[in-house]
């Protein structure tokens, strides 16, 4: 039978049972619909979530030595060169910093906090990029003032200009205490990163600990591609010392992101799955109700491929109209918000799950695509139960009924 008339056929019989074809139709739309915009939710928590750990001052690769995780002292820091010697194309940047535990004081309460120094000129690979600052940002790596999160600033019951004290254990074991003006006081998108971090010039805070050294290095990258490659060239630079991915350094948000990927497959597997059942039983119904008219084309000369072709084809026409329906939904649904949700509501909640208060969900043309070649796919096996029904008619048997 040329195509042609076999798209006719399958066409005409789609639009004889108006009423129960198009409900099955619909039901397909909406399912890729919700298919699709959950993928694009997942997708959103999944870079977000991979974001929001390379901006918490771990970027994409990140050097330590041995016994720092252990002990985040600077007894644990290391020299560094002035250049690393990296492919430029490669890495966003890289910076140098000092990283230990501190008590921070005002005059009415006491805190434990990370006091980092920085040199702000390289810092543009972290959060505090993108942070809005009540005074004055750090100068440079001398600058002998802090900057303060608004959470913690609150909690001390300070504001920009006030002096505090912080204490910390310098390079010979002993307890260091230092006053420090506050120079600003900075409004992140997480509250739990404005209560951990107290940030100074890098340079101050060596002065403090009476060392030359640093506690790490971490280095962010232009494309994940450069991984592989960026650890391979760290590795041999830093000879003796712990170069790691930031999925090492953040194995539980490595894992929800790799879990991501899966989840996107086991969500359509189980609304589609549920929705094949649906067709099968439509396809069949089709068959039996048409027996006399399969009897009578068999009994004319068609072919049993040719019956299999025709059911196959229209299965394959619903699923079609289906999955293009659910795919205009999803732009239709996603479109008001792929700039983003505020969910500063749920700001400290989110925040254990790596996930900023504003969340952009990404819809990515690869889901979409797997998404409606899975359900066509799915379409045409849930086709060849009811197409074998078809075939196994014996024309006299079908024209007695």
């Amino acid at each position: 039978m040329p195509t042609k008339l076999l798209l006719q056929l399958s066409w005409r019989n789609l639009w004889r049972h108006r009423r129960r074809n198009g409900i099955l139709i619909i039901a397909i739309a909406i399912a890729v619909a919700g298919v699709v915009l959950l993928n694009t939710l997942l997708r959103g928590m999944q870079i977000d979530m991979r974001e929001s750990v390379i901006d918490n001052l771990t970027g994409h690769v990140k050097v330590l030595e041995p016994g720092y995780r252990a002990d985040p002292s600077i007894a644990h820091g290391f020299e560094v060169a002035a250049d690393l010697g990296l492919d430029a194309d490669a890495i966003a940047g890289w910076t140098m910093r000092v990283r230990v535990p501190a008590v921070i004081m005002s005059e009415r309460e006491t805190r434990g906090v990370q006091l980092v120094g920085v040199d702000p000129a390289r810092e543009h690979i972290s959060f505090l990029d993108d942070v809005v600052v009540d005074g004055e940002f750090l100068a440079d790596p001398a600058d002998r003032r802090i900057l303060v999160g608004a959470g913690l600033a609150e909690q001390l019951e300070t504001r920009v200009g006030r002096r505090l004290v912080l204490i910390t254990q310098g390079a010979d074991g002993r307890n260091r205490e230092a006053g420090y003006r506050i120079a600003g006081i900075y409004r992140a998108q997480a509250s739990a990163l404005e209560k951990a971090f107290v940030f100074t010039g890098v340079d101050t805070l060596k002065d403090m600990l009476d060392t030359d050294t640093v506690t790490e290095v971490s280095v962010r990258l232009v494309d994940e591609r450069h991984e592989p490659g960026i650890l391979a060239s760290m590795i041999e630079t830093f000879v003796g010392l712990d170069v790691l991915s930031w999925r090492d350094l953040e194995p539980q948000a490595a894992m929800m992101t790799e879990f991501m990927d899966s989840a996107v497959f086991i969500y359509f597997l189980v609304i589609m799955g549920a929705l094949v059942f649906g067709l099968v039983n439509t396809l069949v119904t089709a068959v039996m109700e048409r027996v006399r008219e399969l009897g009578m084309l068999r009994a004319l000369g068609m072919r049993p491929r040719t019956v299999v072709a025709q059911v196959v084809t229209e299965s394959s026409l619903m699923m079609a109209a289906g999955v293009a329906g659910g795919l205009l939904i999803a732009v239709a649904v996603y479109a008001p918000i792929a700039d983003g949700l505020d969910l500063s509501a749920f700001d400290d909640s989110l925040a254990s799950f790596g996930v900023g208060p504003q969340f952009v969900p990404v819809m990515a043309a690869g889901d979409v695509i797997l998404v409606a070649a899975l359900s066509m796919a799915l379409g045409l096996l849930a086709s060849f139960y009811p197409a074998r029904r078809a075939v196994k008619l014996k024309p006299l048997d079908a024209l007695r009924r």
